[in-house]
């Protein structure tokens, strides 16, 4: 990850934050790697830096909104998209976007552990000594080895073959295996 100097910067800025559960997840972390091991530049790619937290306390948008419009400020002047969603909100509005029901998560973790790919539940945070504390529920595998591979029951299946079509566009190299029948 380190190779990827936009992934320490803004984990230390994240961390600034303060934010409750956090971790920075999914693409960025997978695509830096799939990006070391295919010999690109290390961020070329990479669509956003996604930082998820988790704050069951206010599950209204304006206080979801404070802390997106913070980090708008924290990350401003980083050549990076930052998105930065409370995971405990996320069944407010999933349906509406995907198209199926969303239970509520009762952590960032169990987020982490529904992305539509086992090869993004991926997620790093600095602890209070400044140490990378790794959450990776499937393991580096098939991350290094360049494996999509889907998580059904999870996620819509929609969602898994729309981002593994994007992947491979950018990641040739990349054995997608399809969603089971």
């Amino acid at each position: 990850m380190t190779r990827n100097d936009l992934v320490p910067e803004v984990l230390a800025r994240a961390a600034e934050l303060n934010l409750p559960g956090w971790y920075l997840t999914a693409g960025c972390l997978c695509q830096t790697v799939w990006n070391a091991v295919t010999g690109r530049p290390p961020a070329e790619g990479v669509k956003d830096y996604d930082l998820f937290y988790f704050d069951d306390s206010d599950l209204s948008w304006e206080a979801e909104n404070a802390v997106i419009e913070e980090g708008k400020r924290r990350f401003g002047d980083l050549p990076v998209m930052a998105e930065i969603r409370n995971e405990a909100r996320v069944h407010l509005w999933y349906e509406a976007r995907f198209g199926v029901p969303c239970a509520p998560y009762p952590s960032t973790e169990a987020a982490i552990d529904s992305f539509p790919s086992t090869t993004s539940c991926l997620g790093i945070r600095l602890d209070d000594r400044g140490e990378w504390q790794v959450y990776a529920p499937h393991g580096f595998a098939d991350v290094f080895n360049l494996v999509v591979r889907p998580n059904p029951g999870r996620a819509p299946r929609s969602s898994y073959e729309a981002k593994a079509r994007r992947w491979q566009e950018q990641w040739p190299e990349l054995t997608v295996l399809p969603w089971p029948s």
